[in-house]
């Protein structure tokens, strides 16, 4: 673009307000620099919006606006597209009518690459203005992410299947290849923005997977078909990173990767598995950033009150319980946060460390070399510990040492895996601890899970199902209770949920539980007597999150099991 177009341009965009001249100025000595586009210049100065400029130049220009998140486009156009192309050109197939194709730019006044365009495809070129984050974010949508990457690996004749390859030195070359380490990168770049806590990349027979888990729930990533041909390559690099053995193709593997992404330090914790097709990797991304407050873990204030009067005890131990991903980890954490100071030694035996605290001294469980729970604790005793933190109760061993620690004067933080609080005295039980052990040890037990959090920016009033109404037996009132869900919007990927909070069921262990757990009760019968005595069960806390606002019923139903409802709806 010539230097007049920049400033014809900058000057209607001052006409409209949009900016001033003295940005005008400034954009104009960036845009030389770049060599980009004078809009592309505004809006990476952060003069104004994208969408605000664009508007304004296409009415100025009477050139079509598309937004492209907005506009479907088929495949089949895609496919006659080469990602590389769109890419070099920073160009979007929009639609092709006949001979005349459509096509989405940054800079419609660039002739020569619209020349370009329509010599190199051979078609009549109709352009139209998109923003560059736009188009580039419709190129990672339908092409696929890293599908640059594959297509210029391609055009050196890489395209082959690696999974052929045996020779360990081979694979090495493969992995360090400039193009494999960039789209390892570019996978885990997308993951963390787009929130994921997980990365999976899954083998079948004719096809990989790419899926990101966020929010708790798995969504495919959209990637190219022929990363298929490069997949030992990509497992190989992810070896490489985690200094994992890249010959060894037999037996799990598990590594930890350190990267730094967009300023934040993440921790990746790598887990390869064997398939009957192929190695399978799923990887972990564990923020370094600080951790959540007890305030905000999602209690509300009258259980927040119950947990805050249980952790100031002098002994006892505390139990959170839930399955694996339900945000266990997060609660203990908290609460020693919560805890952590000068006058408090702290120490954790943790399979893996998860996270490091400072101030708090951490111990890893190394099974192959004998240092189990059970090991870890009689050691930490001889280390004059006030609080204790043991990852999880596994086995009869870790158990009676847990108990027997709690009661000789410590506190003490565990999980274990039960479906609801009181479930956790059975499993103790069954373990082989004697109930008066239980009973005379145990403090707290608390029950959670995650549900999704409703999108701020779609966040929409609903009506109340007349099915919901029954099923819930609300016989008063029920057309002055309000319900929300999220509509789906860009900000949340069309999910209508962003981010997640916890619903809990916490017991309170008193004289009357005590005399229940050495009668060698039900869990069933202590929960009731918990309820009878106030205690809100995981569906009832969610119940009252969704009146709030906060999460919808769908939610809340999803995470509980559904015996667990039905018992409980009456009383919500």
């Amino acid at each position: 673009m010539l230097e007049r177009d920049n400033i014809l341009i900058g000057e209607m965009l001052i006409e409209e307000g949009v900016i001033t001249s003295e940005q005008l100025e400034i954009g104009l000595r960036e845009q030389k620099k770049t060599k980009d586009f004078i809009c592309t210049a505004l809006i990476n100065l952060g003069f104004a919006s994208e969408d605000k400029i664009l508007s304004v130049l296409s009415r100025k220009l009477k050139i079509p606006y598309v937004r492209i998140k907005d506009v479907k486009i088929p495949l089949d156009l895609i496919n006659r597209i080469p990602a590389k192309f769109a890419l070099h050109y920073k160009l979007m197939p929009v639609e092709l009518d006949g001979n005349l194709l459509t096509c989405a730019v940054t800079d419609p006044y660039n002739i020569q690459v619209l020349d370009d365009i329509k010599l190199l495809l051979g078609y009549d070129i109709r352009a139209v203005l998109a923003g560059e984050k736009d188009i580039l974010e419709g190129i990672h949508k339908y092409y696929g992410v890293g599908a640059e990457t594959l297509e210029k690996m391609a055009s050196e004749n890489k395209e082959e299947d690696t999974s052929l390859v045996t020779k360990t030195e081979d694979l090495e070359d493969l992995a360090e290849d400039a193009s494999v380490i960039k789209f390892v990168n570019q996978i885990l770049i997308k993951a963390v923005q787009d929130r994921a806590t997980d990365v999976h990349l899954e083998p079948f027979e004719n096809e990989l997977k790419v899926r990101f888990r966020i929010d708790g729930i798995l969504y495919p990533a959209s990637i190219p078909t022929t990363i298929k041909y490069f997949y030992s390559a990509i497992i190989s690099r992810i070896k490489i990173m985690a200094e994992l053995n890249i010959a060894e193709k037999r037996l799990p593997q598990d590594g930890r990767i350190k990267v730094k992404i967009q300023d934040t330090e993440l921790d990746l914790r790598v887990s390869i598995m064997p398939t009957v097709h192929g190695e399978s990797v799923q990887i972990r991304i564990l923020s370094q950033q600080v951790f959540l407050e007890l305030e905000k873990l999602g209690f509300l204030p009258e259980d927040r009150k119950i947990l805050e009067s249980v952790i100031e005890l002098p002994h006892g131990i505390i139990f959170v319980t839930g399955p694996t991903g339900s945000g266990k980890t997060t609660t203990l954490y908290a609460s020693l946060k919560k805890l952590n100071s000068n006058e408090e030694k702290i120490i954790t035996i943790e399979d893996p460390v998860e996270y490091q605290l400072d101030g708090i001294t951490q111990i890893q469980v190394l099974p192959k070399i004998g240092l189990t729970f059970a090991m870890g604790l009689r050691s930490v005793l001889r280390h004059d510990p006030d609080v204790l933190m043991v990852g999880e109760v596994r086995d009869y061993e870790t158990a009676e040492i847990a108990i027997r620690c709690a009661l000789t004067g410590h506190l003490v933080f565990s999980t274990l895996h039960t479906n609801d609080a009181a479930g956790a005295i059975t499993r103790l039980i069954d373990m082989g601890v004697e109930p008066f052990l239980v009973s005379s040890s145990i403090e707290c037990l608390i029950a959670q899970r995650l549900v999704r959090t409703i999108c701020d920016k779609c966040k929409t009033k609903i009506k109340l199902d007349k099915k919901l109404v029954e099923e819930m037996g609300i016989k008063e009132g029920s057309d002055r209770i309000e319900i929300f869900e999220g509509k789906g919007c860009d900000e949340c990927k069309f999910t209508g949920y962003k981010g997640r909070t916890a619903i809990y069921e916490i017991i309170r262990i008193n004289e009357d539980i005590r005399q229940m757990i050495i009668a060698k009760a039900t869990s069933q019968e202590i929960k009731k007597k918990a309820m009878e005595q106030g205690m809100k069960t995981l569906f009832m806390d969610g119940w009252q999150k969704v009146l709030l606002g906060i999460t919808t019923i769908g939610e809340v139903k999803r995470v509980t099991q559904k015996e667990a409802v039905d018992e409980d709806i009456k009383d919500a």
